[in-house]
């Protein structure tokens, strides 16, 4: 711009273009920074929101290890790991957030609640705390050390069976250190191409990022251990002899009354079949279903143990699958048996089901009266729909008419709950993840309830989507109308955009439901 022969008058107009451009850069440096401030604040309240669901999710395990251990104490034991670990690299993490801000001279405003964030534009913070000349200093060692040990953890207590491979891979390319090729084509390491030379407050919010890839990954690990602890059987081998006896107790002299039969009852009749040490006639036992009908003396009043074995023929060889089971003899009874069918917890707002009976009492002579009750229609099923403002708890008492006219009652408490906040997805994604504007144009806003006792229709009616620095639209329906679709074209390469604030209905019962989830998503074009 300054040549040899150039006018005076052409060096003043030069001097006040650079002067131009240079006050364009700090306009645009503060509107960045303020971007990256916007996007710290949402991940904190998403990482908030994330933390509550996995205590739930967390919860649920537990409760179904309690009462199905056989199913779920394996699963619900990795999960209280992948917690432990996980809490321990977020709070690692929250450490390298305090280090930046304390050596930075960055503090939260105490009226607002917030980070400075336009000030904190400083890119030598991290450069002198983890780099040195073409090597890391040790805490910027330390960083990658700790990140390597948190995902050898996770794998550990994945540990190597194979419904977990995907799990897996997913949980490798979250966290993957490998250098990364950068727009030249060099390959820089990891730490050096997402923190060094980076204002202060992007490199805040990447870390802040990485605490949600953190919540992201434990919430992903407590759905895969809800949804994949039985295995689906291929082979005979895989079945399980299954007693099933027409009431849970009897009384001392009668006759115990069952079936035996193979898991998803597979009509698949044995060569031989022995219970109780006795060797039974295969031709007048099994019926149609191929489950094999018992009848024998159940004993004196106490447990008592059913064992035999069933016989098949695979592969051309004999095949022996062992019959255990149990069953309990009781006096006459004393007060009614009532169980839950969804976890013992009744939701507010929803038609819960119930099964109750009062052993060796016939359905016709046992009452039940409680607060939204319902009839089924077969036998001993009911339907509890908890009215709003019914309070936490809800009692069911239950009459039963004995043979000898004499009347017995009962009470149950549950306990009440409202049904937790659903997941905001769309594509198929929740949280946070990289996604095309045309297929984030065309997508749809749905909310899933993950693992809930529940199969809920739901369906979106509104949601805010931002894009920073462009805009906001309050979007009426599950699809993006035109208002936000005309955001998303405005919207540069790489942008953020967030859904939150996601209205959701459910056509079951009368039932208020939390918003769900937020979404972030950044564009890839």
């Amino acid at each position: 711009m300054a040549g040899g022969n150039v006018s005076a008058r052409q060096k003043m107009i030069n001097l006040m273009y650079l002067v131009f451009i240079a006050m364009m850069a700090m306009n645009m440096s503060k509107e960045v920074l303020s971007a990256f401030g916007l996007m710290e604040a949402k991940f904190s309240e998403s990482n908030v929101t994330t933390t509550e669901t996995n205590e739930a999710l967390l919860a649920d395990l537990i409760t179904k290890a309690g009462e199905k251990p056989d199913e779920f104490a394996v699963a619900a034991n990795k999960a209280q790991q992948i917690n432990v670990i996980s809490d321990e690299f977020f709070k690692y993490i929250e450490t390298l957030k305090i280090d930046l801000l304390k050596n930075g001279g960055y503090a939260i405003d105490p009226e607002t609640g917030k980070l400075p964030f336009e000030q904190m534009d400083k890119t030598d913070i991290l450069d002198e705390m983890w780099f040195t000349g073409d090597r890391l200093t040790k805490a910027g060692a330390a960083v990658l050390e700790k990140i390597e040990k948190y995902k050898t953890d996770v794998k550990q207590v994945l540990g190597t069976d194979v419904k977990y491979k995907k799990a897996k891979e997913s949980f490798d390319k979250r966290f993957s250190t490998a250098k990364v090729v950068n727009k030249d084509g060099k390959k820089i390491d990891w730490l050096d191409y997402n923190y060094k030379g980076f204002p202060a407050i992007a490199s805040y919010t990447k870390l802040t990022a990485m605490q949600n890839d953190v919540k992201v990954t434990e919430a992903s690990m407590f759905n895969l251990f809800l949804g994949n602890t039985l295995t689906e059987a291929v082979s005979l081998k895989n079945y399980q002899a299954i007693v099933l006896a027409d009431k849970s107790a009897f009384f001392a002299g009668e006759k115990f009354q069952g079936k035996v039969v193979l898991g998803k009852y597979a009509n698949v009749t044995p060569t031989k079949l022995v219970v109780q040490g006795q060797e039974i006639n295969v031709n007048n036992s099994i019926d149609s279903t191929g489950a094999a009908i018992l009848n024998f003396n159940v004993g004196n009043i106490g447990e008592q143990k059913i064992d035999g074995k069933f016989t098949f023929l695979e592969d051309g060889k004999p095949l022996e699958i062992p019959i255990t089971g149990n069953y309990v003899v009781v006096p006459r009874p004393k007060e009614a048996s009532v169980a839950a069918d969804k976890m013992n917890v009744l939701y507010r707002g929803l038609p819960n089901p119930l099964t109750i009976s009062f052993p060796g009492v016939s359905d016709n002579k046992v009452s039940v009266t409680a607060p939204g009750l319902t009839r089924g229609n077969t036998q001993g099923k009911y339907f509890i729909t908890p009215p709003s403002g019914q309070g936490n708890t809800l009692n069911v008492q239950v009459v039963a008419t004995l043979d000898d006219d004499t009347r017995v009652p009962s009470v149950k408490r549950f306990r009440i709950k409202n049904i937790p906040p659903p997941i905001g997805k769309i594509r198929g994604k929740g949280g946070s993840f990289r996604l095309n504007r045309s297929n984030l144009m065309s997508g749809e806003v749905k909310a899933e309830f993950p693992n809930f006792v529940f199969d809920l229709n739901t369906s979106v009616s509104s949601f805010d989507i931002i894009v920073p620095g462009v805009g906001e639209n309050k979007n009426r329906g599950s699809r993006l109308d035109s208002d936000s679709k005309e955001l998303l074209r405005n919207a540069p390469r790489g942008s953020f955009v967030l859904i939150e604030n996601i209205d959701v209905r459910v056509r079951e019962g009368q039932v208020t439901v939390p918003k769900a989830s937020n979404l972030t998503i950044k564009l890839t074009n």
